[in-house]
């Protein structure tokens, strides 16, 4: 998050390749695309924050369970940060079936797959919208309570993001339609964006369809069906292909959020694009992976540099095997200042091998409190010794010069002090988040593996220092220790 955006206090939540990953892993891919703040530490934006008590709540999806009865209903926990960081029952679970939640549960939906956190309705507290597919999307409202009730969004079920878009100090917010993934050409996906504050009652202060000319590829001045959001010669807007995440930031300072999305680009390929902010919409920018991709990349946004700019952080995706960091400037990030490394940069433990997918997640936060955005990169096919794809998760420190590799560390669960035990096809950190659940002004590091314990999923807390992430108090629950539906469930899925 750049500088400008945390004194906004907005943060949006990124359910992003590594939930994708995921399912498509667990079957396909088909309907889904995923208080005041004066007690807060600087290091806990409003959008974390559900119940104004100044610590960051973290939100795990469980996309696979079973709710009333209804196989991959889905639900989400959400865990609400405290001095002592977050426990296994201080929390709130949400599905179709929680009362004050509209709708019923309904199976394959995989409710909450993918979510976005902000400040909708300017009242001081984070509000949580929860994507379901077809039937649309709920906010979840929060208050010193916590979290409470819930208003319908019709129309628009697959990756919500929040954040300034247009840069007027209000949270907007971004809203795509869950279309099916497959064929050659992507599938058009009708979006909006609602600008805030929104109220309780789900009304915006105004809407921006996002089928805009100005989003296609060769459009045609005189393609006046083209111009109405009608079909193109040249093919499907750039909005419009299906979206299963995303992330925000200011990649180019101008006080407005950006989004970069991971959508379906057609025959089997997906890709980046990057959506820059603007007072009436977006427009095109580039990323890394702004071509096609045969996996999806785990994907992040934040100042690894500490220029004032938010910098791009993108995985390994299956045609690249390398972690790339485009920089942010006053035009954006650029291929030219782009940095690509893999596990071989000097002071990274351990061996680049074909497969891994370092960076398979992504999560950009500053661990130490220095200034610099630290990387959090999910290594989900690692092996550990002769474990196969065990799975790790590296934090990389972030320093004036960008990413140098010195004072990286791995974490696995035959780490010292994780709890655990390493297994074959564990995927420990197939997806992460840096979040500061206990109000230090340090971000503390979860991290997932979904198909732990034959995908019951779980979850593991990691606390963050001056020095780092440490060990020490590490944290590791799963469905059964929240009281929460647990078969089958792949709890841990994403985190934000």
């Amino acid at each position: 998050m750049s500088r400008a955006g945390a004194r906004r206090g907005i943060r949006t939540a990124r359910v992003s390749a590594p939930l994708a990953a995921v399912v498509l892993l667990a079957g396909g891919l088909t309907a889904w695309s995923l208080g005041p703040a004066s007690a807060a530490t600087p290091s806990v934006g409003v959008a974390d924050d559900f119940n104004g008590d100044g610590y960051a709540d973290l939100v795990i999806a469980a996309p696979n369970a079973t709710v009333s009865g209804k196989a991959k209903a889905g639900y989400v926990a959400v865990m609400y940060g405290s001095k002592s960081g977050i426990s296994t029952t201080k929390k709130k679970l949400l599905s179709r079936s929680t009362s004050g939640v509209p709708g019923s549960a309904t199976a394959n939906q995989r409710f909450g797959s993918t979510f976005a956190k902000g400040d909708l309705d300017r009242d001081g507290y984070g509000d949580l919208v929860l994507a379901g597919g077809a039937a649309g999307s709920v906010i979840v409202w929060g208050s010193a309570a916590g979290l409470t009730g819930g208003t319908s969004v019709a129309g628009f079920g697959a990756a919500p993001q929040a954040g300034d878009f247009d840069g007027d100090g209000r949270t907007d917010l971004a809203l795509f339609s869950a279309r099916s993934v497959g064929g050659d050409d992507p599938e058009g996906a009708p979006a909006a964006l609602w600008k805030g504050p929104i109220s309780r009652a789900g009304k915006p202060t105004a809407v921006v369809n996002l089928l805009d000319k100005s989003l296609w590829w060769g459009w045609d001045e005189d393609d006046a069906s083209c111009a109405s959001g009608g079909g193109c010669e040249d093919g499907p807007s750039s909005i419009t292909g299906p979206v299963v995440s995303g992330q925000v930031g200011d990649v180019n300072g101008d006080g407005r959020d950006d989004l970069v999305q991971w959508h379906y680009t057609g025959d089997g390929t997906w890709g980046n694009r990057l959506l820059l902010g603007g007072g009436s919409g977006f427009t095109r920018g580039w990323v890394p992976g702004d071509d096609v991709s045969r996996d999806p990349a785990g994907t992040g946004v934040g100042d690894v540099n500490g220029d004032g700019y938010d910098d791009v952080v993108v995985g390994a995706d299956g045609w690249s095997d390398q972690v790339r960091v485009a920089y942010g400037s006053p035009t954006g990030p650029s291929g030219a200042n782009t940095q690509t490394f893999d596990q071989g940069l000097p002071g990274f433990p351990g061996a680049q091998e074909s497969g891994d997918l370092v960076g398979s997640a992504v999560s950009v936060a500053d661990v130490t409190g220095d200034g610099y955005a630290d990387l959090a990169l999910g290594i989900a096919y690692e092996d550990v010794k002769d474990i196969a794809d065990a799975g790790s998760v590296a934090l990389v420190p972030g320093t004036a010069s960008g990413i140098t590799g010195t004072g990286t560390r791995v974490f696995h669960q035959n780490t010292a002090g994780v709890p655990g035990v390493a297994e074959k096809d564990d995927r420990f950190g197939a997806a992460t988040a840096l979040l500061d659940l206990d109000g230090d002004g340090h971000a503390d590091l979860a991290a997932g593996s979904p198909t732990e314990n034959s995908d019951n999923g779980a979850v593991w807390i990691l606390g963050g220092t001056a020095t780092g992430l440490t060990t020490g108090s590490a944290l590791a629950f799963g469905p059964k220790d929240v009281s929460a539906p647990y078969t089958d469930a792949m709890f841990g899925a994403a985190l934000r």
